[in-house]
């Protein structure tokens, strides 16, 4: 049996975690967010609040689990609890919540924490996700 490609509705669960391999916050990875959001640098070695959620996303590609049918992003709470400095090393916990099936998919709401190298919580909050089914086999 060949390992999913991806993740349909059907295969989310309540409770079901994926945590992201870790990685360390560099002048570079600021140096290139600010130049794309063209907004000034803050104090040295300060990380723009976002950047660690935005690294965080890209982490999820290299989890060990196949990503979700993501049909829909529907929105996002995030709360921000204490800085993220260069040098840190962020990793990302994403778990199942909440579920609710709809006609041709379903609402899938991920609690997110990125963590510090010391296992502190940095930032969190609630992904809501509108993911698809599994395709019908083709009749034959």
């Amino acid at each position: 049996m060949t390992p999913q490609a991806h993740l349909y509705f059907e295969d989310v669960a309540v409770g079901m975690t994926v945590t992201t391999p870790a990685m360390t916050v560099t002048e570079a990875h600021v140096a290139i967010f600010q130049g794309l959001v063209r907004e000034p640098g803050e104090a040295p070695g300060v990380v723009p609040e976002l950047l660690p959620l935005c690294l965080a996303i890209g982490l999820g590609w290299r989890a060990p689990a196949p990503p979700l049918v993501v049909l829909a992003f529907m929105g996002f709470e995030w709360e921000f609890l204490g800085p993220v400095r260069v040098g840190d090393t962020i990793s990302s916990r994403a778990r199942v919540v909440n579920t609710r099936a709809l006609r041709e998919g379903g609402v899938v709401v991920e609690e997110r924490e990125i963590l510090a190298q010391t296992g502190e919580v940095a930032q969190r909050g609630r992904f809501t996700f509108l993911v698809g089914r599994r395709p019908k086999e083709a009749a034959a």
